[in-house]
Parts: C-alpha cells; sequence; structure tokens
C-alpha cells in the first residue's frame, strides 16, 4: 500500500491536537452526535483524518 491510499485514523486526542482552540470534549461530542464520520474500535472513537479536516473546512463529507 503506498502513500496515496494509506488511510490516516485519528484517535480523539489526536484529532484535537490538529486544531487549536479545538477540545478533546468537543471533538468527543462531535463524534457522539454523529457530526463527523468516525468507527468504534472498542470505546476508543476512531476519526478518518481527510475526512475530519474536510469536515472542519466546511466541505460535505
Amino acid at each position: 500500500m503506498d502513500n496515496n491510499t494509506k488511510i490516516t485514523m485519528l484517535t480523539i486526542k489526536e484529532a484535537a491536537a490538529l486544531v487549536e482552540g479545538l477540545t478533546e470534549y468537543r471533538v468527543r461530542q462531535m463524534c457522539i452526535n454523529n457530526q463527523i464520520p468516525h468507527i468504534m474500535a472498542g470505546k476508543k472513537y476512531l476519526i478518518n483524518r481527510d475526512k475530519f479536516l474536510s469536515y472542519l473546512r466546511g466541505e460535505t463529507v
């Protein structure tokens, strides 16, 4: 698998660290409210990095 097709998944902590002023609590609430696409790995939320950034830019997911 090359870098162009590799999917990067983020934890809540990693997603919050990408954006200045965005808290882990807010990212978690976005997942709970299904505002951002995510998957569950056990009890842990995993967020697709590209889709998360698209959402924050206001693009449709």
